[in-house]
This record gives structure tokens, sequence and C-alpha cells, in this order.
């Protein structure tokens, strides 16, 4: 079968072949209807662009790397999903690279180094800090995702990120909201990350707004954010005496709340009944869980198009671009676990997450 060209595109679209690649270069002053029509009649037939006559004509190939933590965590695995899509749309090939949490490997992707071919990176980093990025982010294409945080005065490269502190007061304002008294948090980690420590801020505003008093023994340290901890964190707390043990938890992440649930089945106990359930991601392990959790689902699809975008900006841009960081929006969604009514799946639910928080 003969590769799709940029004239079946044009053909299918109606445009002329320049409009094609001025739409599939991201090109600016092609209005919104032709850009869609056109970004349609590329899904619609499949089309990619040829990276190597692109480098010969442009010295860029239109190959890029997403570089996440981990791939087998739902969230990351949602994202890699959303950010492919966005950029197919822009006749972008996305490289997927695992950095496994290692500082030296999120640096060396962070700064190109032994990646001749990438003409930039969307990174989710956990270690690099602002001093490492601030010398590279002018000379390398880079977009940041995540709660990693540099400060509004070291903003070192385009950070794309959810408002944490504001999604975990959501989720605890709303265990709270159901007349829940004793709310813990499992999330907080051992090592102090910018992801916990913003969500436990937001948990502790969201008590004070209730008029509760956060309890030192109702946030049990975590290793990671894990189904194997949500359980450990879990135990604890049904492990305290009965007038400390809590009636509603709030889990930094659905992979906690989901060791969380798991923990109460084995004791015996019923959700939301004796304990209200609440985590963060919005992934579709919360959907399709016994009962399905009720979560704050960030917009992934938001996510994935502002990092796609500002990277496409910065690798067809001749001059340095000012840096930005954006806010992706979120929303609580109230599922079983807090609403205590059994409500089946709707025929027409998305298989994918709209959703996933980045660390």
């Amino acid at each position: 079968m003969a590769a799709v060209t940029l004239k079946d595109v044009a053909e299918r679209a109606g445009v002329s072949i320049k409009t094609v690649s001025n739409v599939v270069r991201d090109a600016p002053r092609v209005s919104a209807a032709t850009r869609e029509r056109v970004t349609r009649a590329v899904r619609e037939l499949g089309y990619r662009p040829n990276p190597s006559a692109r480098r010969l004509r442009t010295g860029r190939g239109g190959l890029i790397a997403l570089a996440v933590p981990e791939l087998t965590t739902p969230y990351f695995a949602d994202l890699a999903h959303h950010v492919r899509t966005e950029a197919t749309a822009l006749g972008l090939t996305v490289l997927i690279e695992e950095t496994l949490q290692d500082p030296t490997e999120e640096l060396r992707l962070a700064t190109g180094v032994g990646a001749s071919l990438l003409d930039g990176v969307i990174l989710s980093p956990l270690h690099v800090t602002a001093a490492e990025l601030a010398p590279v982010a002018d000379a390398f294409p880079l977009v940041l995702l995540g709660e990693r945080s540099y400060g509004t005065e070291q903003v070192v490269a385009d950070h794309v990120l959810i408002d944490n502190a504001a999604a975990a007061r959501d989720a605890t304002a709303h265990l709270a909201g159901l007349g829940r008294t004793r709310i813990a948090a499992i999330g907080a980690d051992r090592k102090a990350s910018a992801t916990s420590r913003q969500r436990l801020e937001g948990f502790q505003l969201a008590l004070h707004g209730a008029g509760l008093r956060f309890d030192p023994r109702l946030a049990p340290p975590v290793e990671e954010f894990d189904r194997r901890d949500g359980l450990l964190a879990m135990r604890a707390l049904l492990g305290l005496p009965a007038d400390v043990r809590p009636d509603a938890v709030f889990c930094f992440s659905d992979t906690l709340a989901v060791g969380a649930l798991r923990a109460v089945h084995e004791a015996g106990l019923a959700v939301p009944g004796d304990i209200a359930l609440a985590g963060l991601d919005g992934s579709q392990e919360a959907l399709y869980s016994t009962p399905s959790l009720t979560t704050v689902v960030p917009d992934m699809s938001a996510i994935a198009s502002l990092a796609v975008k500002c990277l496409s900006a910065r690798i067809r841009s001749d001059r340095p671009l000012p840096f930005e960081v954006h806010v992706a929006p979120h929303r609580l969604e109230e599922r079983e676990s807090t609403a205590g009514v059994r409500r089946p799946l709707q025929v027409g639910e998305p298989n994918r997450s709209t959703a996933a928080v980045t660390r």
C-alpha cells in the first residue's frame, strides 16, 4: 500500500498542499476551521510525515520524546496516549522514554545528550534541579510536566501542571461536606516530593476550612504512590484506637486508593458506609473498581495539548521564547466510594481516562 502524501491529505481536506504543510508544521496564520479540517483528514488517512525528507529540508525530523518516571503507573500510560494523539495531529512522532526516577537519565533527556535525532523533549522530572536545567533550556527545546516545584522566580523552562493544592482541597472538602470528621490522608511520602507536599497542603487547608484539626496520626507516611503503600497505610489507620480511626480517607493518587480499598475490604468494613474514600488522578482503575472511586480528574487532554504545542512552538521558533507556566484544569468526579449509590457504567463512557497528575 502506497504511503499517504501531502497531496492526498490536501485533496481530502479540499485545500492546497501548502496549507496542509503549514498545518502539519503548526505554522501560524491558518484559520481554526481550516486547521481542524486538515487535522481531521490527517487522522482519517493516517498520514505520517517523512522524517528524513523533513530533516534535509528544515533541519528538523519531527521526532520528539516524552520522558516519564515509569509507564507501569496508569497515569503516565494515559499521559503517553494523549501526548501521542496531540503530537500526531501536528505531524510529530513521539518516542516514549522511562527515566525510572534516575536523576542522571532525567538530565540526559532534558539536555538532549545522546539524542541527536530528537527535536525536543517533554519531561516529567522528579529529581533534576533548576540549576541543572537553567543552562540548557534555551539551547534545546524542553517542556516540563508535573509538580516538581522550581519556584515562580526560577522558571527555567515551559512548565505544564495542575494546581495540586486546589485539587487536594476539593477532594478533602467533599469528604468533610459528607459530615465526616476524622479524615485521614494517604500519600505523605518520606521523600517529601513536590506532589506530596502540595497535596498535603491542600488537605490541611480543607480541614481548616471545615473547622477540623489536623492529626498527624491520620497521615501515615508512604514510600511510593502505589497500591502496596495504599494497602499498608490503610491497615495502619484501621489499627488506630476507635476514637481516632478515620471515617474518611483522601488518597493522593488513585493507585493508593485502590490499595486502601483492598484493606478496608479485608477488615470487613463498607465503603462508604464505614469509611468514605477519594483519590486523585482520574484513572480508569478508579472508574472500574468496586465500588467506583470518587476522584479528582485532571484534564489530561489539556495537559498533553499544552505541552505538545509549547514544544512545537519552541522547535519552530528562530529566536528564544519567554518561558511560561500553564495550569491545566481539574474537576471532582463523585462516584460510589463517597456517594453510596450504585451507578452502572454508561455504554458511552470513554475507554481511556481524560486525566492524569504529573509527578
